[in-house]
Order: structure tokens, then sequence, then C-alpha cells
């Protein structure tokens, strides 16, 4: 029986994976420290909740990137302490993020890491890690659909030129 083959929890990561899972936890980390910024300056209460399930998503990625990065002998990057609460109304309105750049920032960030998902399940010769990345890949469609749903919704969206009349 040779290295690759059996149960892929007992077979080691290459680099390229190491890189990936030690990247996805240390993004989410950074990921949970902004939407918890920006839960204080959000207004929408449909916002709010969009960015608590990321907050939410991200926690479960850093939970389990970190166990997968630990039981392999690797050093998780180091989680920021949580943004303390603050009221709206507290933070001046120059200095605030509007609504429609939150939602906008966070889409960004959500077909970002569609891509991300991608790249790293590609390049994975741990079935178990590939369907780590599987699993996050649909779970961030899924907010990403949420997203685009909200945007349109509010009139948040500003889509790029479109096609009225085509051509004959």
């Amino acid at each position: 029986m040779g290295i690759l083959n059996g149960n892929p929890k007992d077979e080691p990561l290459h680099y390229g994976e190491i890189f990936s899972i030690w990247s996805a936890s240390m993004v989410a980390k950074g990921a949970v420290s902004c939407y918890q910024a920006y839960l204080n300056h959000a207004g929408d209460k449909d916002l709010k909740k969009v960015l608590e399930a990321l907050i939410d998503q991200a926690k479960l990625e850093i939970k389990e990137c970190d166990k997968l990065l630990t039981d392999n002998g690797v050093a998780p990057a180091p989680t920021m302490p949580d943004r303390p609460q603050v009221k709206i109304e507290d933070i001046p309105v120059g200095a605030r993020f509007a609504d429609p750049e939150i939602a906008a920032k966070i889409a960004a960030d959500t077909s970002i890491g569609l891509v991300a998902c991608s790249q790293a399940m590609g390049q994975c010769i741990r079935e178990d890690v590939a369907a780590l990345y599987a699993k996050y890949h649909l779970t961030m469609a899924a907010l990403g659909a949420r997203i685009l749903k909200m945007n349109k919704e509010k009139g948040w969206l500003i889509p790029p030129p479109l096609q009225v009349n085509k051509p004959e």
C-alpha cells in the first residue's frame, strides 16, 4: 500500500494544501474582525443578519482549519480579539460606512472566497481537504446569492453597463 492510499487523514498534506489551509484561516480571522466592525456601522436589519451569518461561517472555518493545521503539526496564525460593540450613533457620520458600501464589500469578499475555494480544491490531493473546501464553496455560493438578492431588493446593486438594444 502506498503513502497516498487508504484513509486521507493519514496522508501527509503537501505544501500547497498547508499554505491554502493556513491562508484560509488567516483570511477568516480577518473577516471576523472586519465584519464585527461592519456590524457596528450597519443600520439595515437584513444587512446585519447577513453579516452575522458571515461571521458565524468565518468562525466555523477558523475552527476547522486551525484543527486541521494543528493535527498536522502546523501552527495556525494568531486570532484577533473580538471588537467591542458600538452604537451606530456614536460613530460620526463622516467616519461611518454606509450600508450600500458594506453590502458591496461583502459581495466582493464572497466572490473572491468562491474563487479561492475553487483554487484550493483544485490543488488538493487529500479528499478530506478538498471536501472541506467544497463545503465552504457551497456555503459561500448560498451567502453570495443571499447578498445579491438583498442588494437588488434594497436598490444597492450598481450593475455594469447593460446591453439594452441588441445588435441585429
